[in-house]
This record gives structure tokens, C-alpha cells and sequence, in this order.
């Protein structure tokens, strides 16, 4: 591939080709390439229903919500085929002005009339799904979508703008499908790639189980004791900070939410830093076990994470737990893999779900001994080292594609 000039008056090339073409793209509104999809699910052709998620596309809702958020009834449903497309035109992270989605996962399936859906007339689709996914259209819907204006959360974009929506699109098939096949290479690898971060975590949640259980460790002469966990050490609350207290330095601090979002099992590094003074009692001591005192499901609460660096501001709805006759990497790693079902029956709750250090302090752990828990540790740290560099391979490999469709695509 080649760097080539952007643009040249009414012309307009991408900055990155490939070699042998060098013909300008040329624009077209959305209505020349494209149809609009009305079919409604009349005969309930389907009882599918899909939604659009931005990283993952068009998929199932029951299995993306975990339940059916359609109506029963979705006759009144539009009846979507494979390869044919729909718009969402509601924000999300990273995605300001919705996604456009094909339908590959399944044969056909219903889809809220919310949505505004299209099949194709000309062009290589595959280099039509890339296109959209390099969200350069963005541009466009802009210009159309009235400013501030949102009706149960979706954007205002009337539909017949929608359509006359302007595209740089190739006319040279053969330059469509080396960019398509490109980019479909590309997606595999990284596809290769989750799976191998994938298949590590499931072997690491294994390997958790068989190691930290006395019938299953194959460690030899390990000795085994259980102990409720007030016999371990103590509980103290996080301090009353929130995300209103995050500035740019400071002292680092963890809130609660996080757990969810940022830290594994064990915690090495602090993304997040506050101006705030606190009481030397919440600043972590190395090996602090910190849980999360709500969640929203009482799997979800049954995690948490053991933080090795001293000075921490531990903030927030945290159960702190303290105490030295246990690695506290082995107490999270326990709480997260072996007594997750346990800590979960104790959650209570319904929309919110809550956990009291009064009912964790009666829950019994069974630990080994100070040698076997140094080896245990030594065994996971090295494949939390090797799931780390599998991740960032990962997140290398998603950046390089990211950048490539802003270069492929005008």
C-alpha cells in the first residue's frame, strides 16, 4: 500500500491505497447504492429479535440483554435477511452518531421500527460493511442530525436525509474487494487473538479452582486450614469519595466501581489520582482485599481484588478487608473463583444488590499453607503476566485496524 494525496479539488482519494489504483473516489448519495428495507414480520416469519450493539453488530437480543426486551408480538417488526442493514441511530461510547450494522449471524430476524434499515443495489458488500464501520459517514449524519434533539434517546435523523446522505465510494470492484479482503484478513487475526485471550482466562479460572481446593491440588505435602474470614482479619468501609474527587495528581485511589471495570484479581498500577485528604485508615496496606458493597447482580458482586502497592485511597462503596494470616492475593482469587456462588447467596437485593461486611465476616474460606500459597501465586502471576501480553497484542491489533480504516476510507 501507498500514501497517496487526499484530495484534488471535486477529487478525492484516501491517504492510503493499494498499488495500481489511483482512479478519485466518487460521491454518491446513499439512495444511489442502496434500498430502504420496509417489510414488516407479518406472518412472523421470525421470532428473533435483533438489536444493534456497536462493538458486536446486529445480534440477538435475548442473548445480548439476557432477556427479551421486544414485544411479543412483532408482527409489526421489520423482517431483516441476511447481508441486508440497519442503522441505530442511539449514542454510545466511542459511537456519537449510532452504527450501521450488517446482518451476518443469522438468517433473518425482527427489528424495531426505530431502526432505519437498507439493502444493497451495487458494491462489494463486504467493503460496504467496512466502510461503515470506519464511521467516515459520521461526517454526514452531522450535518442532517438536529442538534441536541433526541426522541427516547435516538437522534433526530429524518429518514429521507438519511438517504440522501453523501459517500466517496470507489467505482473499480477490483479496488472494493482487495480493500474488503484486507480488512476481513485482518478481522480474523484479531478475532485469533480474543480467542486466544479468551481461552487463557478460562484456563486461568480453572487452574484457580483445581489449585485452591485440598481434593484437587496436586501439590504435594499441602496442608490445609479453614477459617471463617473475621478469624482472618477485619473489615473497615471505603473512604466517602466519589468520581466528583478525581483530578489530574494527587494521591492515587480506587473507587468501588472500578472493580468492574479496570482491576483483576490483583492490582499493581493505579489509573486514578485525587487532591483529596483522608484518614490514613483508608489508605491500603500491601495486600488489602477490597469487594464491592453494591453491584447490580449478585453474580456481578462476587468479585475482588487485592491491591499490592501501600498509600492507595481505597474509596467508596468497598468492604475493605485486612489482615496478615493470608496472602490477600489468595483471599481474592478465593472470593472470585471458589466461594463466588457462596458470596453471591449472601448478596441481597433486587435492581440494586448489596453486600454487608457483617455477612462476609461469617463466610469460610479454606486456605494452604505459606509455601504452597508462594507457589500458587508465583504459577498465577506468571499467567496473569502472559494473559496481559496476550491482551495488549489485542489491543495493539484492534488500534492497527482502527487507524487503517481511517486511512482506507474517505
Amino acid at each position: 500500500m501507498a500514501n497517496v494525496s487526499s484530495s484534488n479539488g471535486l477529487e478525492k482519494r484516501p491517504k492510503l491505497r493499494f498499488p495500481g489504483f489511483d482512479e478519485p473516489w466518487r460521491a454518491e448519495r446513499l439512495s444511489d447504492f442502496a434500498d430502504r428495507v420496509t417489510r414488516k414480520n407479518s406472518q412472523n416469519q421470525t421470532d428473533l429479535p435483533l438489536t444493534i450493539s456497536s462493538k458486536d453488530g446486529l445480534v440477538d437480543q435475548v442473548s445480548y440483554f439476557n432477556k427479551k426486551v421486544a414485544s411479543k408480538d412483532m408482527s409489526g417488526y421489520y423482517l431483516l435477511l441476511n447481508g441486508e442493514y440497519a442503522y441505530n441511530k442511539s449514542y454510545s461510547v466511542g459511537y456519537d452518531f449510532g452504527s450501521i450494522k450488517r446482518l451476518d449471524r443469522y438468517p433473518m430476524g425482527a427489528l424495531s421500527t426505530l431502526y432505519i434499515c437498507f439493502t444493497l443495489k451495487k458494491h462489494d458488500s463486504d467493503f460496504i460493511k467496512a466502510y461503515f464501520d470506519s464511521l467516515k459517514w459520521y461526517r454526514e449524519i452531522y450535518m442532517i442530525s438536529a442538534e441536541g434533539a433526541r426522541n427516547h434517546g435516538l437522534l433526530n435523523v429524518p429518514t429521507d436525509e438519511f438517504f440522501e446522505t453523501k459517500h466517496y465510494l470507489p467505482q473499480n470492484l477490483n479496488e472494493q474487494r482487495k480493500i474488503a479482503d484486507f480488512i476481513i484478513a485482518l478481522e480474523r487475526r484479531i478475532d485469533a487473538q480474543q480467542s486466544l485471550v479468551d481461552n487463557l482466562k478460562k484456563y486461568k479460572r480453572g487452574a484457580v479452582r483445581c489449585l485452591l481446593s485440598a481434593k484437587s491440588c496436586p501439590l504435594k505435602n499441602a496442608r490445609w486450614t479453614t477459617a471463617k474470614m473475621d478469624e482472618l482479619g477485619c473489615f473497615i468501609k471505603g473512604a466517602p469519595l466519589s468520581k466528583a474527587d478525581i483530578s489530574e495528581d494527587g494521591t492515587p485511589f480506587i473507587l468501588y466501581g472500578e472493580l468492574y471495570t479496570t482491576y483483576n484479581e490483583v492490582v499493581t498500577s493505579i489509573k486514578r489520582r485525587t487532591q483529596a485528604q483522608v484518614d490514613e485508615t483508608f489508605l491500603s496496606r500491601v495486600g488489602d482485599v477490597v469487594i464491592p458493597t453494591s453491584g447490580e447482580t449478585p453474580e456481578e458482586i462476587s468479585t475482588a481484588s487485592c491491591v499490592m502497592l501501600p498509600d492507595v485511597i481505597l474509596a467508596g462503596d468497598l468492604n475493605i478487608f485486612r489482615g496478615d494470616k493470608v496472602d490477600g492475593r489468595i483471599v481474592s482469587y478465593l472470593l472470585n473463583h471458589v466461594v463466588n456462588a457462596k458470596v453471591a447467596r449472601i448478596a441481597q437485593g433486587k435492581s440494586v444488590v448489596h453486600i454487608q461486611a457483617s455477612e462476609l465476616c461469617k463466610l469460610t474460606l479454606a486456605y494452604p499453607d505459606k509455601n504452597t500459597q508462594n507457589t500458587i501465586i508465583k504459577f498465577l502471576s506468571k499467567l496473569d503476566d502472559k494473559i496481559t501480553n496476550t491482551e495488549n497484542s489485542l489491543t495493539f491489533l484492534s488500534d492497527l485496524k482502527e487507524g487503517l480504516l481511517q486511512q482506507l476510507f474517505i
